[in-house]
């Protein structure tokens, strides 16, 4: 199946079959079954941001399973059990910690992250605070951070704090978000002994341009 038209009347349900045939320098991503068009080269406010909290996070997992991975990486998220060929939702996220090495395989990751980061800009924050939302808690990812570099704010959700403690289903969802400033600390709570420091971060981040 050739490439995705770029039209929002494309209803066309596509699997990681499909994606694996596109090419390389057309990035998309995958959310049940349709197809989301990444946007252009990141800006410099998200590149530090990527660069600074991914090393910090290396740094404090160093000789533990974890493992720090950034984009662009393959995360392909299934619903049950079924093939690689079949899985209709492949995300690329900027930062995610596996401290399941058996996920990892030469494709990418196979399963949820312990720990997701996206850094939001104007023309992805409505997918990553909406649909990428869902599908992370429903996929499992344990805890799952949004940071706005141009307003300064961080967005931390975790499983099993939701106002019942489980959906529906049974799984564990996410519940109401805590929001700070990029200032001082904040520990992530899955993962023991990893603080993100962001005053010197912050400090590098390009003034706003309002």
């Amino acid at each position: 199946m050739g490439l995705p038209q770029r039209k929002s009347e494309d209803t066309t349900h596509y699997t990681y079959a499909d994606y694996k045939s596109w090419p390389e320098d057309v990035r998309y991503q995958l959310i049940d079954g349709e197809a989301f068009l990444m946007s252009p080269a990141p800006t410099v406010g998200h590149q530090t941001v990527v660069l600074e909290v991914a090393s910090q996070a290396h740094a404090a997992l160093k000789g533990t399973p974890c493992q720090v991975l950034t984009a662009p990486l393959d995360v392909r998220l299934p619903k049950a059990e079924e093939s690689d060929d079949q899985i209709d939702t492949v995300v690329q996220p900027d930062i995610l910690v596996i401290c399941d090495k058996e996920k990892i395989d030469r494709r990418g990751v196979r399963g949820a992250p312990d720990w997701v980061v996206e850094v939001l800009s104007p023309s992805t924050a409505g997918l990553d605070h909406v649909k990428k939302r869902r599908i992370y808690e429903q996929a499992g990812v344990r805890e799952y951070w949004l940071i706005q570099p141009i307003d300064r704010v961080l967005i931390v959700y975790r499983l099993g704090n939701g106002e019942n403690g489980k959906t529906e289903g049974g799984k564990p969802e996410y519940g109401r978000p805590y929001t700070q400033e990029l200032s001082g600390e904040t520990p992530v709570g899955v993962l023991q002994g990893v603080t993100i420091q962001w005053d010197e971060l912050a400090a590098r981040l390009p003034q706003p341009e309002y």
